[in-house]
C-alpha cells in the first residue's frame, strides 16, 4: 500500500513496528539511526516514523534537516509528551506525535489516517485558495505567479502552511530556522522575515499570514 520508512535505535521496536505494519500490506524499510538513512531511502518513502530520542542525531534535528526535501507526513515516536514536547515536534516540521509505550492499534490508525490524508492532499494539490506550494521546486505561487522568497522566508511561509491550524511564536520559528543552539535576537529577525512576506504576497493581493497577538503567528489567509 505504501513505503514507509522507521528511524529507531531500538531494534525491538523496529521489528515490532516492521512486522505490524508489514501484516497491513505496507512495504516498510527499517534504519537504526538517522546516519544511516540513504538519500533513496527518503525519494520513495510515502510515510516517516521517527524516533525522537536517538544518539548521534535526534529526531528532531533530523526533521528539521530533511523537512524540506521530502513531502511526506513525518510522525514521532517518543518517551517525552509534554506541551513544550510537542511544539517542537511540530516547529521542527512534524506532523504527529506517537508516544511509548504505545498501542498497535494506535499505530496502524495514525499510519492509516495520515496516508489517507496526505493522498487527497496529492489529488488536490498543496493549495489554499490561488496560493499553492511546489515542494519539489521549493516555490509558492499566487494564480500561478512566483511569489520571490528568500531561502529563509520560504521556510516560515512552509513551516506554517503545513500546519495552517497550529500558531508559531517567533522563538518556535527561529528555532525551526536556524536551531535551537542558535544565537540571535529571535524577536527582531523573525517580524522582519514576516514583514518582508507580507510584502511580497501582499503585492499579488493575498495575506495568508496572521498575527495571533502575545502568541506569535500562524497561516490564515484573508478571503
Amino acid at each position: 500500500m505504501a513505503n514507509i520508512l522507521v528511524i529507531d535505535d531500538e531494534q525491538d521496536v523496529l521489528h515490532l513496528i516492521k512486522r505490524i505494519l508489514e501484516k497491513e500490506g505496507h512495504c516498510v524499510n527499517v534504519r537504526d539511526s538517522a546516519l544511516a538513512v540513504r538519500p533513496e531511502d527518503l525519494t520513495e518513502s510515502q510515510l516517516i516514523i521517527l524516533d525522537v530520542m536517538m544518539p548521534g542525531v535526534d529526531g528532531l534535528s533530523y526533521c528539521q534537516k530533511i523537512r524540506s526535501q521530502v513531502a511526506c507526513p513525518i510522525i514521532f515516536l517518543t518517551a517525552k509528551a509534554n506541551e513544550q514536547d510537542l511544539l517542537d515536534g511540530f516547529a521542527s516540521g512534524g506532523d504527529d506525535y506517537i508516544t511509548k509505550p504505545f498501542s498497535l492499534k494506535e499505530l496502524i490508525a495514525r499510519v492509516s489516517g495520515h496516508l489517507r490524508r496526505d493522498q487527497r492532499k496529492q489529488r488536490q494539490g498543496l493549495n489554499d485558495g490561488p496560493i499553492e506550494l511546489l515542494l519539489g521546486k521549493q516555490l509558492f505561487l499566487v494564480a500561478g505567479k512566483e511569489v520571490k522568497l528568500t531561502r529563509s522566508e520560504f521556510h516560515i511561509c512552509q513551516l506554517l502552511f503545513r500546519h495552517k491550524e497550529q500558531v508559531f511564536s517567533k522563538e518556535m520559528i527561529y528555532d525551526s530556522l536556524y536551531g535551537i543552539d542558535a544565537l540571535g535576537d529571535s524577536q527582531t529577525i523573525i517580524t522582519e522575515r514576516v514583514k518582508n512576506i507580507r510584502r511580497k504576497y501582499k503585492e499579488q493581493g493575498e495575506q495568508p499570514i496572521k498575527t495571533v497577538w502575545g502568541i506569535g503567528y500562524r497561516w490564515e489567509r484573508e478571503a
